[in-house]
């Protein structure tokens, strides 16, 4: 289970400090994902995020596949658990940015105040969870943690149900919600009545097998 953890302060490097820091980044990466540092000291690389979302999303597409309803133009669907998205951003890119990039990759029209960014680490048998601030880099973050994503791993999540900011949806997009919910509350409900009716036929094949007229 996921701990919440404050966010650490930040600690700025020189430009011999990371340089020495990608470097030794890129001699340890396994993948292929390097980092490049230009003249002017601005680096740039790859982070991977993990889409957790338990909402839907709205897509601005005509076609969809997974559960869905459909509005216009546009399409509210589940994104599949676990579902890795691979970014190449630079040294100045912040967390707010990151999150448009994804959002804008995935041709989704939700407004991007609904998601949060969260870097998770491992530390002493605990998986630590913090929500970044808008203002952080996260290619920096990636960078002083080095390429290992059980070190360090990116997660794209809604905000908190306390924290949703509701004015931040459209009225289509809430109607989409209501239809996902209603169908889902129907497909539930059926397979219920189902379990009942098994059940109850069960009940009376065993009932009329006892009370057989002598």
């Amino acid at each position: 289970q996921d701990v919440q953890k404050e966010s650490e302060p930040h600690v700025y490097l020189s430009k011999e400090e990371v340089k020495e820091k990608i470097q030794s980044y890129n001699s340890s990466v396994t993948d292929k994902l390097k980092m490049t540092l230009n003249a002017n000291g601005i680096y740039t690389g790859f982070i991977k995020v993990q889409m957790e979302l338990c909402r839907p999303i709205t897509v601005q597409s005509s076609q969809s596949q997974g559960r869905c309803a459909h509005s216009n133009n546009e399409t509210a669907f589940y994104l599949p658990d676990g579902c890795v998205n691979t970014l190449h951003i630079s040294s100045t890119n912040t967390v707010r940015e990151v999150i448009e990039a994804l959002l804008k990759k995935f041709f989704v029209a939700d407004n991007p105040a609904k998601f949060a960014l969260y870097k998770r680490c491992h530390k002493e048998d605990q998986v630590y969870t913090c929500k970044l601030s808008d203002r952080e880099h996260p290619l920096y973050l990636r960078l002083v943690a080095g390429p290992r994503t059980e070190m360090l791993s990116f997660v794209l999540r809604e905000h908190e149900t306390g924290e949703v900011m509701w004015e931040a949806f459209t009225i289509p997009e809430l109607q989409n919600f209501l239809r996902i919910l209603d169908k889902e509350e129907n497909e539930q409900l059926q397979i219920l009545k189902n379990r009942y009716a098994a059940y109850r036929d069960k009940l009376e094949e065993a009932l009329s097998g006892v009370w057989k007229p002598g």
